[in-house]
């Protein structure tokens, strides 16, 4: 990831929060959406997960590995497309654990139920509203008043 949208979107990522929603295709063409936690680590065009084994995800993932996830903040949005793999590396677990993920998972990352899910991203659409809700209410404002369209931000789609 070398150019300065690629970095945006990293940025963007970043400041969203941890949690993220992942979109799965179940076998009979259903999309299926759900809240997960994004594992904090450095963002490469890759966006890791913690999953049960046996869960409907994985499954999903199994039939069909392009998924979606979504993160936001209000004022700043990203809609990432990738590839998913499951990823059954323990030391790449350990590396990931942490408090939150013991929560979901109390017997540890050496429990054999518990697998990774790795999204190695292909592209990501963003929107950006410098000043968050209150530059979005002045804009909304002005669009009223002049009759113009509102300016929404920033919104670009980026290759990664």
């Amino acid at each position: 990831m070398a150019d300065d949208d690629a970095r945006k979107v990293s940025d963007l990522i970043k400041s969203s929060g941890r949690t993220a929603m992942l979109t799965t295709t179940a076998p009979d063409g259903t999309l299926t959406s759900r809240p997960m936690a994004l594992q904090e680590v450095e963002f490469d065009g890759d966006l890791w997960f913690f999953a049960e084994r046996a869960s409907r995800k994985v499954t999903h993932l199994a039939a069909h590995p392009q998924v979606n996830v979504t993160v936001g903040s209000g004022a700043t949005w990203v809609s990432l497309t990738g590839q998913a793999t499951v990823v059954d590396d323990a030391a790449k677990k350990k590396e990931l654990w942490n408090a939150a993920v013991e929560a979901w998972f109390p017997d540890g990352p050496d429990d054999p139920g518990v697998v990774l899910i790795k999204i190695a991203g292909e592209s990501a659409e963003y929107w950006d509203t410098p000043g968050g809700r209150v530059a979005s209410l002045l804009s909304f404002a002005k669009a009223k008043a002049t009759g113009k369209p509102c300016d929404g931000g920033e919104n670009e789609t980026v290759r990664l």
